[in-house]
């Protein structure tokens, strides 16, 4: 789907949808309780019906290793490995897009102590084996889907365990989200001084959940606050444990009049909106660091920001894990962008857009559905104009 955005005024209140990451997790659990049904307000996005499609698959009364395909998702394939080798002796991971290409290799380290059998070849990746008790060791510098997929998992398995981090914790938020919802479902996992105790043993019991509001998806409305529009994101949690709920932070050190260096190593997915912001803090300079993870999402999310706003009129810079973006009171437009299959970059090109000194074409617009499928309805329902692109002739 190719979009016509044209620049306008937004105003109004948006719900965001909710939070992608608590529904990854009270899904999962719910699954492993038998209680899905006592989930409210479960995100309906394409990642959050990979996580339902394969945790059917993995809980199916079927012989031999079950195929489990993971669309893009990330979280989905990173949690599930570790529960499919502890409830079915492995599986066949199966996925779109770039996800096979995104890192595994701290699993497959774990493995190749575990005496787990592994094989990855043309897209597809085999698990074969039995998650045993033990210590598991990870370096803390790396996604904490990681941590969360054998959080999930050890506690099924016949004895003790430790998940041992070492170096400091990235993404701790996302962490503490994983510890909430397993506390919700009654399994018991103990932070230590040098990472997380898992007793084995244990069962998830059934838990009503209400998944929050989404504040990776309301951050791209802060974003539309910082360039003078007058909108609201409503429905959100302030005391949540999401991670991201410190673009509320972000947006006001936004205003400041002075330069930024803003390090986005525990909120990645910020990385889109906070760009957006700082290409209009006219003559100020603002330098989002350790960021290096993001080259490995659904697009090279760094190359991605930087040729989009770049093609915008946005005087940005990128490094090897950084961008550096100077501000300018209004980008040219006028320009047909393309939204690298990424929802996050196709969102942030509708708020830039919105400040441009002409309409912006993009292409494949419809890839917000992987987090955020009603997010051009609440576009347009906050008087953004985006339109069917007209072929020309």
């Amino acid at each position: 789907m190719d979009l016509r955005l044209i620049p306008a005024k937004l105003q109004g209140t948006a719900v965001p949808p909710p939070s992608k990451s608590q529904s990854h997790r009270a899904l999962i659990a719910a699954y492993l309780a038998g209680s899905v049904d006592r989930l409210e307000n479960l995100a309906q996005s394409q990642d959050i019906q990979a996580t339902r499609r394969c945790m059917e698959a993995l809980l199916r009364p079927e012989r031999g290793l079950p195929r489990l395909d993971c669309g893009e998702s990330g979280s989905t394939l990173r949690f599930l490995i570790p529960l499919a080798l502890v409830l079915r002796g492995g599986g066949v991971f199966t996925g779109q897009g770039r996800l096979m290409e995104r890192p595994l290799s701290p699993y497959f380290d774990l493995f190749d102590q575990k005496g787990i059998a592994y094989e990855q070849a043309d897209g597809v990746l085999t698990v074969r084996g039995r998650l045993t008790p033990g210590t598991y060791a990870l370096p803390g510098n790396v996604s904490s889907q990681f941590v969360t997929g054998l959080l999930y998992a050890l506690p099924l398995v016949e004895g003790d365990s430790e998940v041992r981090i070492t170096g400091p914790l990235e993404s701790r938020g996302y962490v503490d989200m994983t510890l909430d919802v397993l506390r919700r479902f009654d399994v018991d996992v103990r932070e230590t001084a040098g990472g997380f105790d898992a007793p084995g043993r244990q069962r998830f019991r059934p838990c009503a959940v209400a998944v929050e509001a989404d504040w990776s998806q309301a951050a791209f409305w802060f974003a539309a606050m910082s360039l003078g529009h007058p909108v609201d994101a409503a429905g959100l949690d302030d005391c949540s444990l999401q991670g991201d709920r410190v673009i509320g932070d972000y947006f006001m050190w936004m205003r400041r009049p002075e330069h930024l260096n803003l390090d986005v190593s525990g909120c990645p997915d910020l990385v889109p909106p906070l760009a957006v912001m700082a290409a209009f803090r006219q003559e100020r300079t603002t330098r989002l660091v350790n960021a290096a993870r993001l080259r490995l999402k659904e697009s090279d999310r760094l190359s991605a920001v930087t040729e989009v706003l770049g093609a915008l009129g946005a005087d940005i810079q990128e490094g090897p894990d950084s961008l550096a973006i100077r501000g300018r009171g209004e980008l040219a437009g006028g320009v047909t962008v393309d939204a690298h299959n990424d929802h996050r970059i196709a969102m942030m090109t509708a708020i830039a857009a919105t400040r441009c000194a002409a309409p912006v074409v993009l292409t494949g617009a419809e890839c917000v559905a992987k987090s955020y499928p009603n997010f051009w309805d609440d576009y347009t329902q906050l008087e953004g104009r985006a339109e069917p692109a007209q072929e020309d002739t």
